[in-house]
């Protein structure tokens, strides 16, 4: 007869599909921006010379947010905890994640509002300072009560529609599997006189490195993905239990009948994660060639003010105006979706992230007032960031991008590699920190995440800036 134990027992087969949820949440979270314009925009400018930088992109940071679940399924904490029992001085590592991601939050938050208020404003009657304040106090009303689920059905819904469309204008203007097969050839294609005259800068790193950073989100993605496995209760996560780090007394504790329960959980994150990364590479990829279709013949780079009425002719070159306004409707939906997926994400990272760095704020608030006091703060900035920037949005998006998703992925992924195969073995007996010791595949795919996204943020991310 088995022991007792708090762990469920994981599923196995095709029953396995019955919990996959986390990755739909994590891939419906990521699919907004980077998709709906920046991966649009690219294959305008670029044409399918840019499909290495999604496929390479996703595939690195796949690595990532698996490991870092991984991390979760073991221990029951999220990302942050782990920082937290980084090597060296107390919480370092949280203290940068901290001050990098409050800049980052701020103007990621305020990007995605003020994209979204110009696509509502090409559907409605409405200024886009005006579409961006009522799409930002929906997405707040929806991450303060915590109810999602029939929003969600309705928006994720009206996306659906907007992919299959996207997906078979791709099909209709599919260039052949010889142009796709170059396209995955590592090569910076260099950007046409034309697009050039609408304003897109010759080097075309400015394109490739916000394309690369938002794509299967940036740095907050992978933490927020450790949350939804937390949210899911797999492994030794206690279900929506937030804010909490792991009961180091019951992981010495743990049995190795225990253990195996959780490598059992392990592989089911290897299932979740890698249906996230499919959804994610296959719609990016349906993007990137709609753009490279439709809108690169007509000379037409996407930006400024009339950047949802550009994007639509993806869908009004074949299906005229009621396309154009499905495509609108689907690309608002996505947007939206984006904003309130992280209104729930960055108040609970940087909840996380003071609570460990300042036990006061942790000691004087609870962890829902936490999550709520960060909430009105994103309300507040993205009001005025929806104000100042809205003839802007391709920009603002852009900067978002960089700066949630290239400049601590080199730093993240080698601090998934140190809590997973050095922190986490530690607590447990030295038997069972054996046993849930990962084997060499992820060390190697962390490695190589380290050293691509690290190349990128040291040398083309300065010239960028410059």
């Amino acid at each position: 007869m088995a022991p007792p134990t708090s762990i469920k027992t994981p599923l196995t087969g095709l029953a396995i599909f019955a919990v996959l949820g986390p990755s739909i949440v994590w891939a419906s979270e990521y699919i907004g921006s980077g998709e709906v314009i920046l991966a649009t925009r690219s294959g305008a400018i670029f044409g399918t010379g840019i499909i290495w930088v999604i496929i390479s992109g996703i595939f690195l940071k796949f690595w990532i947010g698996m490991s870092g679940a991984r991390y979760t399924v073991c221990t029951g904490e999220g990302m942050i905890d782990m920082f937290a029992r980084m090597p060296g001085p107390k919480n370092w590592a949280v203290w940068i994640v901290l001050v990098a991601q409050f800049v980052s939050a701020t103007i990621a938050v305020g990007s995605i509002a003020t994209a979204s208020g110009v696509f509502l404003s090409s559907i409605l009657p409405v200024s886009h300072s005006i579409g961006g304040w009522l799409i930002t106090v929906f997405a707040f009303l929806v991450a303060w009560v915590g109810k999602f689920k029939w929003i969600k059905v309705v928006m994720s819904f009206l996306v659906l529609i907007m992919i299959i469309g996207v997906l078979w204008v791709t099909a209709t203007v599919f260039p052949g599997w010889d142009e796709i097969m170059k396209g995955l050839i590592p090569r910076i294609p260099g950007v046409p006189d034309w697009a050039i005259a609408q304003g897109v800068s010759s080097n075309p790193w400015e394109e490739i490195l916000p394309l690369l950073g938002w794509g299967a989100g940036g740095f907050a993605s992978q933490v927020w993905y450790s949350y939804w496995v937390i949210g899911a209760g797999y492994g030794a996560a206690k279900k929506d239990v937030y804010g909490k780090p792991a009961d180091i007394v019951k992981l010495k504790e743990l049995t190795m009948y225990e253990a195996k329960k959780l490598l059992g959980w392990s592989r089911i994150v290897y299932y979740d994660s890698s249906l996230a990364i499919v959804l994610g590479t296959v719609i990016t990829l349906g993007f990137i060639i709609a753009g490279a279709g439709v809108l690169r013949p007509a000379h037409l780079a996407p930006s400024g003010e009339d950047v949802a009425l550009q994007l639509s002719e993806i869908f009004s070159s074949r299906w005229g105006s009621a396309g154009g306004f499905l495509f609108l409707l689907g690309g608002t939906s996505a947007l939206v979706g984006t904003l309130v997926g992280q209104l729930a994400g960055w108040p609970r990272l940087l909840a996380d992230s003071f609570r460990i760095c300042i036990p006061a704020f942790n000691r004087k608030f609870t962890w829902l007032m936490q999550f709520r006091l960060f909430l009105v703060f994103f309300f507040m900035s993205n009001m005025i960031f929806v104000y100042s920037f809205n003839l802007r949005p391709v920009a603002l998006v852009k900067l978002g991008a960089i700066l949630d998703g290239l400049l601590l992925t080199p730093l993240q992924a080698l601090w998934v590699g140190i809590g997973l195969y050095i922190v986490m073995p530690r607590l447990y007996r030295p038997e069972i920190g054996k046993l849930l010791r990962p084997n060499w595949v992820l060390g190697t795919g962390l490695i190589i995440a380290f050293l691509v996204f690290g190349y990128f943020c040291l040398v083309q991310l300065p010239a960028v800036f410059r």
